[in-house]
């Protein structure tokens, strides 16, 4: 994970109830009781404070991470890469849900896709070419009388 320097405002540590409900009012699906996932907050080395997207327990790991740097909101995936970044909270919690819940999906898609492809070869080509193998070995010496 790469390390920016950033503008830091003095006194800063704290998240606004503002904030704080913009961002939990954006995440609600994503903190629903049946996912079981939770936030937590905490702050950087530097004082910057930051929001946690915490995961099912007994991990809960870290899923996403919202930090106001300055008068900047960034916000990082649990592996620290930058997802997005601007001056507007709202924005970024629009991209916040959409990360947290475009993911499962789209990996439950990309599975399902790929089953389906895998079960359409074998059923339908699978028995064509067993087929063509066949017929091959049936005309083959009719076809070699005629060269």
């Amino acid at each position: 994970m790469s390390v920016v320097a950033f503008e830091r405002k003095q006194n800063a540590a704290v998240w606004t109830e503002a904030e704080l409900n913009a961002i939990v009012a954006g995440l609600h699906s994503a903190l629903a009781p049946a996912g079981g996932r939770s936030w937590e907050t905490g702050e950087t080395e530097s004082g910057d404070v930051q929001f946690y997207l915490l995961g099912p327990r007994p991990e809960e790991a870290c899923e996403l991470c919202v930090s106001r740097i300055g008068r900047r909101y960034v916000l990082e995936d649990g592996s620290g890469r930058l997802l997005f970044e601007h001056q507007n909270l709202d924005l970024v919690v629009l991209h916040a849900k959409a990360a947290v819940s475009s993911t499962p999906r789209l990996v439950a898609r990309a599975i399902l896709l790929w089953c389906a492809a895998r079960n359409t070869i074998q059923e339908k080509f699978e028995p064509i070419l067993v087929e063509g193998e066949e017929l091959l070995v049936q005309v083959a010496p009719q076809l070699a009388a005629f060269a």
